[in-house]
């Protein structure tokens, strides 16, 4: 790019501000940059024009019906009907920044709005059951200076329209779309060549949305109602010179459907517009200075407190009615005081009553909580405490045979369970249901010591009585004591369980079991003997 000229604008009443203007020539179109010093910088694409030529850079380009017929020729759809074309300018900025010369440099672009349907009475389109829908496109010049197609928007998610703050010019914007991938990156900012421009392009955005959506996006930067009002004053007339072409009338300043967008739909309804105005115009006081304002309301103060007391002067009659009757109902709140204090007192006994009662109901539910605890656990005890008769039967008088050995075993085993059990004799029952557990246990074990001393002499008794197990004469045989290791065996658990009862008793089963061992020891060493020698 080659800046074809410069020019400074040198004020002697501002000399610290500098107006720079640059045009260059980009695929048939200028570009040009604006800015003041200490300023951000604003961009605007427009058609060609001379330096200096401030009306023809004023000069719009809504009603550009070359634009247009471009615009539908990149399309190339012939059921999209071009409602509007503008000549922008797009940049990226970075959120809640401005944009900056060196990276963000901004492109020339068309913004073209597009109908799909009734595109001549597409606001009533709606209640007609008719199906319409809107479109924003972004076209880009390619090499050759042609326009294509480079962004689709579909205007229905359209939800946000906001005015640059950056921008002192005001004629940048952004638009946001709810179904953009990311919404973390800044989106683009399109930037027309003068308020007109800017204000054409949004009342034609709003007018299709509340038109075919329904509904108006969030508008962030600018007032509806001053666009409303811009498009009031701005409307074009319809021009009434028609051409005839190919037979038929055709109008040639501008078509009937970017009229009806302007003007059929407002922002503000007529209607709305004068209410505001009224409701504006009650509040119009002519205030001028503080000073003023504040001594006009002090006048009016003292005018209205004297009126008060010219009131209350000529209402004696009223005053004395009133005096009466707050006199009456004065009495009836000193009754009503006593009454209360009455009422208090009975309710601050009955309040005690309730908590004595509370307090011994609270003493009867843990008592009762403690009796069924206490309950439980007696049930428990006795049922320790209580003595099977099996077991009683097999521990005072039962028989020691191999047959009933089990159930023998069994009773000694309940016994010893029940003895450690009852350890702590805290209670005259249980000390008492001890005590004749004692007298089980000593019983028993007298009554299996003999019983164990008896078998170890009879068994001894009938080894050495019956000659089978001795050596005979010229026959040496090796003693067998298996089979007394075998009955001897049958009676082991009982004597561990003795040994658990009363270890005392075990010394004289000792005594008894060596003693008979020792007599069938000598008797076998008799015989092996002679023979031996």
């Amino acid at each position: 790019r080659q800046p074809l000229s410069t020019q400074r604008d040198k004020s002697p009443t501002k000399a610290s501000t500098q107006k720079v203007t640059f045009s260059f020539s980009f695929f048939n179109c200028d570009y040009f940059e604006h800015f003041h010093s200490g300023s951000s910088l604003s961009f605007g694409c427009v058609r060609s024009f001379e330096i200096g030529d401030e009306r023809e850079m004023a000069k719009s380009s809504a009603d550009d019906g070359e634009l247009r017929r471009a615009c539908e020729a990149a399309i190339e759809d012939p059921k999209q009907k071009i409602v509007m074309a503008l000549r922008v300018a797009k940049s990226h900025g970075i959120l809640g920044k401005s944009s900056k010369l060196g990276r963000q440099m901004a492109k020339p672009r068309v913004l073209a709005l597009s109908i799909v349907g009734d595109d001549e009475l597409f606001p009533a389109a709606k209640s007609k059951g008719q199906r319409t829908t809107a479109f924003l496109r972004v076209l880009k010049y390619s090499t050759g200076g042609v326009l294509e197609p480079a962004k689709l928007y579909k205007l229905k998610h359209l939800s946000r329209v906001e005015v640059v703050t950056n921008d002192p010019s005001g004629c940048t914007f952004t638009l946001g779309f709810d179904n953009l991938r990311s919404q973390s990156v800044a989106p683009p900012q399109w930037t027309m060549r003068n308020i007109d421009d800017r204000n054409r392009l949004l009342l034609c955005i709003l007018n299709i949305c509340k038109d075919v959506l329904g509904r108006l996006p969030k508008v962030v930067g600018i007032d509806v109602v001053e666009m409303a009002l811009w498009a009031k004053e701005n409307t074009p007339p319809v021009s009434a010179q028609n051409k005839v072409r190919d037979g038929g009338p055709v109008a040639s300043a501008v078509t009937e459907t970017e009229l009806k967008v302007n003007v059929e739909k407002e922002l503000v309804s007529q209607a709305e517009e004068e209410d505001m105005e009224a409701l504006l115009g009650t509040y119009v006081m002519g205030i001028g200075e503080a000073e003023e304002f504040s001594e006009r309301l002090k006048r009016e103060l003292q005018a209205l407190e004297a009126a008060n007391v010219h009131a209350l002067l000529e209402s004696e009659p009223l005053m004395d009615e009133v005096l009466q009757g707050l006199e009456a109902a004065t009495s009836c709140v000193e009754d009503m005081d006593e009454w209360l204090g009455i009422f208090n007192v009975k309710l601050r006994h009955m309040r005690e009553d309730i908590a004595s009662i509370e307090t011994r109901n609270n003493n009867l539910e843990m008592q009762s909580v403690n009796n069924k605890s206490l309950i439980e656990e007696l049930d428990k005890l006795l049922e320790r405490l209580r003595v099977p008769s099996e077991y009683a039967a097999s521990l005072t008088g039962g028989s020691f045979d191999e047959a009933r050995m089990l159930q023998n075993v069994e009773a000694c085993e309940w016994l010893t369970s029940a003895l450690r059990g009852l350890e702590v004799p805290n209670l005259n029952l249980v000390k008492e249901k001890r005590a004749e557990l004692e007298k089980l246990k000593s019983t028993f074990v007298r009554r299996a010591s003999e019983f164990l001393r008896n078998y170890f002499a009879s068994l001894v008794d009938f080894m050495i009585s019956d000659k089978s197990y001795f050596s005979q004469r010229g026959q040496l045989k090796r003693p067998d004591h298996a089979d007394l290791r075998y009955k001897c065996r049958t009676y082991a658990r009982l004597l561990q369980h003795l040994k658990s009862l009363d270890k005392n008793c075990l010394g004289p089963l000792r005594k008894a079991y060596c003693s008979s061992l020792n007599l069938l020891l000598r008797r076998e060493v008799v015989d092996i003997y002679p023979i031996k020698r």
